[in-house]
């Protein structure tokens, strides 16, 4: 976890009159009522990318906000500014904001879901944003063979279900540098059938595709 960034968005939150308690987080207008992180993030997560702050800080504040309410809908409102009349948001910032939560040794569920559902079964972005968080990084991968370089390249492949094979199957060249390799063809690393869609078992708490 980026702890500076997580400090960052305390601080920002703070300054929106919100503070974190024993159980939740409470408003400055009412301190009584007892909010949940994902009430937060509902609420105040899309102002970040009203802040009076360059693109590139301000996905770092979100990102910090990400680390700090491990809440999904953050990342709904990173995807909103990507698209949105001012967007693009800065690639090198964007991606680099996933790559490091993907290499982290904790629970990063609310980013992987994020690749699926809002990056991975969109068209028009899947194969951009598989390379952005591995493709471009299989020869080091490979080469450097790091806990958290293979974290990461696990993770992206348990979640690169509607990722097109042909945009997949440069990495499936190595195999064997992604552990453990009796799970990689279940998470679309292996080829499935002879169709260029590989089929991959979603957890059940997530939706089913859109695309």
């Amino acid at each position: 976890m980026d702890t500076q960034a997580v400090e960052a968005a305390r601080r920002w939150l703070a300054d929106q009159g919100i503070r974190q308690v024993r159980d939740g987080w409470v408003s400055d207008e009412k301190p009584d009522v007892l909010l949940t992180a994902n009430q937060v993030a509902h609420s105040w997560a899309g102002d970040v990318f009203a802040e009076d702050l360059n693109a590139a800080d301000q996905v770092r504040l979100a990102f910090g906000l990400l680390d700090l309410l491990d809440e999904y809908w953050v990342t709904c409102e990173i995807r909103f500014a990507d698209g949105n009349a001012e967007g693009p948001l800065p690639a090198d910032v964007l991606w680099d904001g996933y790559r490091q939560r993907l290499e982290a040794d904790r629970d990063v569920e609310a980013v992987t879901y994020s690749l699926w559902v809002d990056w991975f079964e969109d068209p028009t972005t899947s194969a951009t944003a598989f390379a952005e968080v591995l493709g471009k990084d299989v020869d080091r991968v490979v080469a450097e063979r790091s806990e958290a370089l293979l974290r990461r390249a696990h993770r992206v492949l348990e979640c690169s279900g509607p990722v097109r094979w042909t945009v997949k199957e440069p990495a499936s060249a190595q195999p064997r540098c992604f552990p453990p390799c009796t799970q990689l063809s279940s998470a679309g690393f292996g080829r499935a059938s002879t169709t260029s869609t590989v089929t991959w078992n979603r957890p059940p708490h997530w939706p089913s595709s859109t695309s």
